[in-house]
């Protein structure tokens, strides 16, 4: 579809996005499961551009979770040197952008300090910018976040009494950003798998039986006017 659906007074703030089908886009086409991540990456600058379009100010988008450290080595591998050379390759084009990036997820030790110096190095470099800011979840897992909040929230010295859910909300990942809009994810399940559990409250989800690098600015486009044809109650009645 065209932009000609949109209403752009009525976009989504926030877009979310689970990018799966990198490893079956490779499969179907008898191709080592690294090469449907490289072309994943087109995919995802393909929803950075279709979010600078829309004039979205929000997009997270779900890169490496806690759980994926399970898969086997030479693929945990291959995925953490590939998101290094990202950041040194397109920190730059993402800067001309306008697009600030931001990595969220758990620092730990598993994580080698040349790549949290890369994500230091993207992030200080597109700081200033606030024409979409790109929220890369690595090594995150929404379970995990929350319970980083939790021992955050203990560290702080909160009573029980204090704690309410703007206490929690401010000592997540990202405090500052809005709950997601709109939640996309690809590849035929109907699977939130960890991912924003707090902030996808009362987001809006939609499905696409499409694998991620397939995945273009045109189905952002058809996700975005469906959204937009819903009626978001957040709990309450027709109005």
């Amino acid at each position: 579809m065209s932009l000609e659906r949109i209403d752009f007074s009525s976009v989504p703030r926030h877009l979310a996005c689970v990018m799966d089908g990198n490893g079956r886009w490779a499969a179907v086409r008898g191709l080592p499961r690294s090469k449907g991540h490289e072309a994943g990456l087109d995919a995802l600058f393909e929803a950075v551009d279709g979010c600078l379009e829309l004039s979205v100010k929000w997009l997270t988008v779900f890169a490496f979770s806690t759980e994926n450290w399970r898969r086997p080595v030479e693929e945990v591998r291959f995925l953490l040197e590939f998101n290094r050379e990202i950041l040194r390759r397109r920190r730059d084009e993402l800067n001309e952008k306008g697009v600030r990036l931001r990595i969220i997820g758990r620092r730990d030790r598993r994580l080698a300090g040349s790549l949290l110096r890369e994500m230091d190095k993207a992030a200080e470099l597109t700081a200033p910018n606030r024409r979409l800011i790109l929220s890369v979840a690595f090594n995150y897992g929404s379970r995990t976040e929350i319970t980083d909040a939790v021992r955050s929230i203990v560290k702080a010295g909160y009573e029980p009494a204090q704690i309410d859910e703007e206490v929690v909300a401010k000592h997540l990942y990202t405090p500052e950003a809005p709950d997601p809009d709109l939640v996309i994810r690809t590849s035929g399940e109907h699977r939130i798998s960890n991912f924003l559990l707090w902030q996808m409250a009362y987001s809006e989800m939609f499905f696409l039986d499409v694998l991620w690098p397939d995945f273009t600015r045109l189905h952002l486009f058809d996700a975005v006017a469906e959204y937009q044809a819903r009626q978001r109650r957040f709990g309450g009645l027709d109005q």
